[in-house]
């Protein structure tokens, strides 16, 4: 699974990019996690606020940190 976490490196980037890494190695599910802080690349994904997640090539996130239960359902139906 392919998930990148959009972000200039603000706290609330680097606290989602933690709980993704944390719920996937909870769960078990391999995923390559990948940083993005260009501003070009974050709105080549049209996501105007940060933090940004993107999934397999879909936003499916944008705006504050998501929740555990949140990242559970990507990590289970993605």
């Amino acid at each position: 699974m392919d998930i990148k976490v959009l972000g200039t490196g603000c706290a609330n980037c680097k606290t989602t990019m933690a709980l993704i890494d944390q719920m996937a190695q909870a769960k078990g599910v391999a995923v390559t996690l990948t940083k993005v802080e260009e501003l070009r690349d974050i709105m080549g994904y049209g996501v105007m606020s940060t933090p940004g997640v993107v999934i397999n090539g879909r936003v499916v996130h944008a705006g504050g940190v998501p929740s555990r239960d949140k990242i559970a359902q990507w990590l289970e139906t993605a």
